[in-house]
């Protein structure tokens, strides 16, 4: 059964997707990522320049294969298209369709009033579902 974390109280949801992106990236672990069209676009531009010293590879789904395939964080229209299967993080507003393919999902939930609104419904869906579900308060982390 897949593993599904929530890590909430991201201060700026951008820059969390970045630092978890590198960390996965170091790790060796292969990401999909989803989220509305303009998260996707904003992400692969800062995952470009957010720090001047370290690079994180990735790539859009629908990139060659011969890119695709080798590129650990892949940015996805939907959970379905991601080419593998391991860890999925979730900045999108729905519960990713096809996400219980992945070993590991991962919710990314912000500070916002609506974006904690739509998490609790992320959440009731899992928990219903019977997965089991770990939580990471990023406050509480960085304090």
């Amino acid at each position: 059964m897949t593993d599904v974390e929530f890590h909430f109280n991201a201060p700026d949801k951008m820059a969390y997707a970045c630092r978890l992106l590198r960390k996965a990236a170091a790790k060796g672990s292969r990401v999909a990522v989803t989220a509305d069209a303009d998260f996707l676009r904003e992400l692969d531009r800062t995952l470009w320049t957010f720090d001047p010293v370290a690079f994180v590879p990735h790539c859009v789904h629908d990139a060659p294969p011969q890119v695709r395939d080798v590129s650990p964080v892949v940015l996805c229209d939907s959970a379905r298209s991601a080419p593998h299967a391991q860890v999925l993080i979730n900045f999108g507003g729905e519960v990713p369709d096809g996400f219980e393919r992945f070993e590991r999902v991962i919710e990314v939930v912000s500070l916002d009033e609506d974006d904690k609104v739509g998490a609790r419904r992320r959440y009731r869906h899992y928990a219903d579902r019977g997965y089991a579900i770990a939580r990471r308060d990023l406050v509480l982390k960085e304090a």
